[in-house]
């Protein structure tokens, strides 16, 4: 059963970037395991397609708490969310630590949710001056004006953070401006333009699954890598 206020065009367009996210990191594992040479680090192609798959989570992010915060700070929903967030990112941090020691993930994209989820909630009740923040952050970021290099350099070596490169990282600047988006998006009104649409909301076969992966997607996201390293561990 849905909750209130929940749409199921969101939950498909969530569920669809599950399934980008599944074939991202099936192909990293394909080059992680030396099947192939795909040079996700720096091809443009792949570096583009991660950013289309953390901008889609995120305006998730900022349309989901939009929604759940309607009628002020829903604060049972927000102490089950940080206790779920909470100790999935430090699964997400140990369970790298194990496998990649010297890039492990300190700060990656659940990491971030959680901390935009706090972040986020003086915006919810105003939507345009999120979306002008939203617009200040991005031309910040690529001017470089806006940056947390500073907060790195403090915190690299109490820390012992990777100073190489970390396996996944989602920068507080520029991407809590997709947050802000997601906000505004449903402050607007715009949602119910978007996902109601056919494309999101048929009642069929393909929206019901990746209606499901979407109501899903913090179970998926926390199984689905250990399972493909299961996976290509015994292909060994």
């Amino acid at each position: 059963m849905l909750k209130p206020n929940r749409l199921i065009g969101i939950d498909v367009f969530r569920g669809w970037a599950i399934l980008l996210m599944l074939i991202f990191h099936f192909s990293f594992d394909l080059q992680n395991f030396h099947y192939v040479d795909l040079h996700i680090r720096t091809n443009v192609v792949w570096f583009s397609f991660r950013y289309v798959i953390v901008t889609m989570f995120l305006l998730t992010v900022g349309m989901s708490l939009k929604l759940v915060h309607h009628n002020g700070i829903n604060w049972a929903s927000l102490k089950k969310r940080t206790l779920l967030l909470g100790g999935a990112s430090l699964l997400v941090t140990i369970g790298s630590y194990t496998q990649f020691p010297d890039t492990w993930i300190y700060f990656g994209i659940l990491h971030f949710v959680l901390f935009a989820s706090f972040v986020a909630l003086p915006f919810l009740n105003h939507p345009r001056v999120a979306l002008v923040v939203a617009i200040i952050i991005l031309i910040g970021s690529f001017y470089h004006w806006l940056h947390t290099e500073w907060l790195f350099n403090l915190l690299v070596t109490p820390l012992h953070l990777p100073t190489d490169h970390t396996q996944d990282i989602v920068r507080f600047f520029p991407w809590f401006a997709v947050v802000l988006m997601g906000i505004s998006v449903v402050g607007f009104n715009w949602h119910q333009k978007i996902f109601n649409r056919p494309f999101f909301n048929l009642p069929n076969q393909h929206n019901q699954l990746f209606s499901f992966l979407g109501r899903h997607s913090l179970l998926i996201y926390l199984v689905h890598q250990p399972i493909l390293f299961g996976f290509f561990l015994l292909l060994e």
